[in-house]
């Protein structure tokens, strides 16, 4: 219940989400018009109803060709809304120059009917920034992106005080952790290994060793797979339940990290990753973090695909970077550790 109430703005939101469903028409087509419904059709508690798209500008995924009705503009574009009771029209024409109906869209709004970008649409569903179709505009004139110094503040100084706490009450876990780990398997304690931080410097990020020693000596480096022969039996059980990250509290301390922010990645996979996933050096303006909204949305990273999807939660959190939602990701983040999903 704290969860839903810290993810929705208000009491007038959480009344809204018990009204019915709001009807929304999709003005335009392309990528982000279907991301929007597919993402709408995949979320069984969505307060809203897709009820058409307008002209699109191509046809629609196979798949989801038969949960949208494509509708035609033959007259007024109030009228239409007037039959189909629509609430909200998303606005996702990619070329608008010339094509938009200004004079009755904003007819449409003056007699109460929402009239919102898709790029926000897409936001408010997912709890992502959509980065198909994504212009540079966009990301410079929409709100967010800014970091408040007394956001930044009590950020800092909560990373401070939790670490100092952490290290100290789980003192007695790690060091039975070590323990377990020396037994286990010949090898370090800790793994240390080069990660990208803010800003694209380079730091040493420190974590439980869980895999063998010089598992990729040979391979290289390569993301971890689900039930990986790489991983130690004490391993195994300190990463499903999140343990093998205690020791960067001490890179918090250091001021390498954060307790939350994106998922520091190594420079091989960053270099890599920015070849060819747009807008992904924009995560690094952020101090990485231990846990973060794409660790907790979103299964372990382990393919082009999988970072592409996590960036754009990462770039929601930078965009809404509030200390409400920190509080959501450390409950969300709790949630996630007791079930002991997504680990590998």
């Amino acid at each position: 219940l704290l969860i839903t109430a810290l993810h929705r703005p208000s009491l007038s939101g959480l009344s809204a989400w018990l009204s019915p469903p709001r009807r929304v028409l999709i003005l335009g087509g392309g990528k982000l018009a279907e991301a929007i419904v597919a993402e709408n059709a995949a979320d069984r508690w969505s307060r809203h109803r897709i009820v058409g798209l307008l002209e699109p500008a191509g046809e629609l995924q196979q798949e989801l060709a038969p949960k949208l009705r494509e509708l035609r503009l033959q007259g007024d574009l109030c009228a239409l809304v007037r039959e189909l009771r629509v609430d909200k029209i998303v606005v996702a024409a990619h070329q608008r120059r010339g094509r938009l109906p200004l004079a009755e869209l904003l007819s449409c709004k003056l007699r109460g009917v929402e009239v919102v970008e898709a790029q926000e649409f897409y936001e408010q569903l997912s709890g992502k920034v959509c980065i198909r179709d994504l212009r540079p505009s966009w990301l410079i004139f929409t709100p967010g992106f800014r970091r408040p110094p007394k956001t930044l503040f009590v950020k800092n100084a909560v990373d401070v005080i939790l670490a100092l706490a952490g290290l100290l009450l789980a003192a007695p876990l790690m060091l039975l952790v070590a323990l377990l780990i020396k037994l286990d398997s010949p090898g370090p304690v800790l793994f240390k290994q080069e990660r990208v931080g803010r800003w694209g410097k380079s730091f040493v990020l420190l974590k439980f060793r869980t895999m063998h020693n010089g598992a990729e000596d040979e391979s290289g480096p390569v993301w971890a797979r689900e039930n990986d022969e790489r991983i130690t039996r004490v391993g195994r059980v300190i990463r499903r339940y999140r343990i093998d990250e205690l020791p960067q509290m001490i890179n918090v301390l250091k001021g390498e990290m954060s307790f939350i922010g994106p998922r520091p990645e190594r420079p091989y996979f960053v270099a890599k990753l920015q070849e060819l996933v747009p807008y992904y050096k924009q995560r690094l303006v952020v101090k990485p973090g231990i846990t973060g909204w794409a660790a907790v949305k979103y299964q372990y990273g382990a393919s082009v695909d999988d970072a592409m999807e996590k960036l754009q939660y990462d770039l929601y959190y930078i965009k809404n970077l509030s200390l409400r939602l920190e509080l959501l990701i450390v409950l969300k983040t709790i949630q996630v550790i007791f079930s002991g999903k997504g680990a590998r």
